[in-house]
């Protein structure tokens, strides 16, 4: 398996948070940018890094960060094939990959802390697409 990970300025800390996480699991990622904090930057071009990795097929998914992961979700859904979701809590993380096969998740650094992050990273990456009847709804979202 293997993560993108990106940020805008404003989700810097939480994907390095994030990244030696997924380096604590073992888990393979490649980090598209921001590169620094102090900078601004537009999130809508790291989020396109990330879509368009995946949709290449060089990840397994990806893990967008920024104030509240609402903006990068936006852009990402406007991409075919892409299902990314804002995720605040465990539940719900481990519910996008079961029932929606979610591809991404988005995550708020000055929504959500440090501990509930690895939390959310963890249900997603271990939770799995439970199939029927979900990828016949996915189908119609789809259309």
């Amino acid at each position: 398996m293997k993560i993108a990970i990106a940020s805008d300025h404003n989700g810097f800390e939480l994907k390095e948070v994030i990244k030696a996480h997924l380096s604590e699991r073992e888990v393979a990622y490649e980090d598209f940018g921001t590169k620094a904090a102090m900078v601004s930057v537009d999130y809508p071009k790291y989020t396109q890094k990330v879509v368009e990795a995946i949709l290449r097929e060089s990840v397994n998914g990806g893990i967008l960060i920024c104030d509240t992961g609402i903006g990068m979700s936006i852009t990402a859904n406007k991409s075919k094939g892409i299902r990314a979701a804002v995720v605040g809590d465990v539940y719900s993380a481990k519910v996008t990959k079961e029932h929606n096969n979610a591809n991404i998740i988005c995550l708020g650094q000055r929504v959500i802390g440090d501990s509930l992050a690895q939390m959310i990273v963890d249900a997603w990456l271990d939770a799995e697409f439970q199939g029927e009847p979900h990828q016949n709804r996915i189908a119609m979202i789809e259309k």
